[in-house]
């Protein structure tokens, strides 16, 4: 069975506070209508610290698609080998063993995607196969660890790494005023990450089974529109409440398994905002504690897009708690409403052991 490893995170030195966010939405939407009630939603997220790419008065500015995809590239490609390189070693693997790319991303557009840049620089086999995944939003992290446990089953010796490059902060649009999207500017962070996902050997998540589900006739509660100006995030107010219909499909996976929520001993999951993760404390009749990990990344990094389950994941192996055998889930929601949900074991050695050679990721 595949094991995912640990992965390696890393993110921008820019960071931008919670006081410092609502007071650029005080100074800037002075006289917008619901000014307030977008103040108060920015504090209920309860993040308290995001990282980007550039200097808060750079990212305010909008210089037009065409630099901001230039600067996406630039910025891509300075920053992942780095991120890649301790994925691989977490791992234990070498570039040569890698058979499938899966780059996920959807704050920025590249064609060839950044597998075949990193293919020509870094040394990966000619042969080695290149999965783009960009318009699950959220969801893409869950979809790639799925797509890999896919790969890995259909080819059992296989390895395949995973690679998120998100920079929400290239999607602000200083014109959108709708409470939805002063909101997000309030909600989201930059974040790159990497895993490798072993057919044989490793430490980290054996994956036993994964599965997807779309909600029905919710296509428009989470979409970009596409103007002159590049991406326009949209988000419908119905959004926060979609967890009352996806637990019961997170519990349908793990009944199709013979397995019980309750008792699972760890889950990581996508932290779009504090009413998902409060909602399924809710409904799976989970303690708070449970997402713990997906909690802490929302509080100190916001919503890092498809980067939020390497980001909680990469926290479980630093707390170093967890048993060999243990049973876990990984979810990522996104547009569709899509849930891209794996669930498996706890493998090889505890995390806490697997971090004994740690070498820690700088990326400025």
């Amino acid at each position: 069975m595949a094991t995912l490893c640990r992965p390696s995170v890393a993110v921008p030195d820019h960071v931008i506070t919670m006081e410092q966010t609502l007071e650029l939405a005080r100074e800037k939407h002075a006289d917008h209508p619901q000014r307030e009630l977008a103040l108060r939603l920015i504090r209920n997220t309860g993040v308290r610290t995001r990282h980007i790419v550039q200097p808060i008065e750079d990212t305010l500015r909008h210089p037009g698609l065409e630099r901001r995809n230039q600067l996406y590239e630039a910025e891509a490609k300075a920053r992942v080998p780095a991120v890649v390189r301790q994925a691989l070693a977490h791992a234990e693997v070498e570039t040569g063993d890698i058979d499938l790319i899966v780059y996920v991303s959807c704050t920025g557009f590249m064609m060839p995607s950044l597998t075949a840049w990193l293919i020509n620089t870094m040394g990966f086999r000619s042969d080695t196969r290149q999965l783009p995944i960009a318009q699950l939003g959220c969801a893409g992290g869950g979809a790639a660890i799925n797509r890999a446990h896919d790969f890995c089953t259909a080819y059992p010796q296989a390895n395949v790494l995973i690679v998120s490059c998100e920079f929400c902060s290239l999607c602000y649009q200083p014109t959108d005023l709708g409470v939805g999207s002063l909101l997000s500017n309030g909600l989201f962070g930059d974040a790159i990450s990497a895993a490798v996902v072993r057919g044989e050997g490793g430490v980290g998540m054996r994956i036993e089974r994964n599965g997807s589900h779309l909600v029905p006739n919710t296509e428009d509660w989470i979409s970009y529109a596409v103007r002159d100006t590049g991406f326009h995030f949209l988000l419908d107010k119905r959004v926060p409440g979609t967890m009352e219909m996806l637990a019961p499909a997170l519990k349908a996976l793990v009944a199709q398994h013979h397995w019980d929520v309750a008792q699972m001993d760890f889950f990581i999951v996508h932290a779009g905002g504090p009413r998902i993760l409060d909602d399924l404390c809710y409904y799976l009749d989970l303690p708070p504690e449970m997402f713990r990990f997906s909690r802490a990344t929302l509080t100190e990094r916001g919503n890092i897009a498809s980067s939020v389950v390497f980001d909680a994941l990469a926290r479980l192996f630093e707390e170093g708690t967890v048993e060999n055998g243990a049973g876990g889930l990984i979810a990522g929601f996104g547009p569709g409403i899509t849930a891209e949900t794996a669930i498996g074991r706890w493998a090889g050695a505890t995390p806490a052991a697997a971090m004994a050679a740690e070498v820690p990721v700088s990326v400025g």
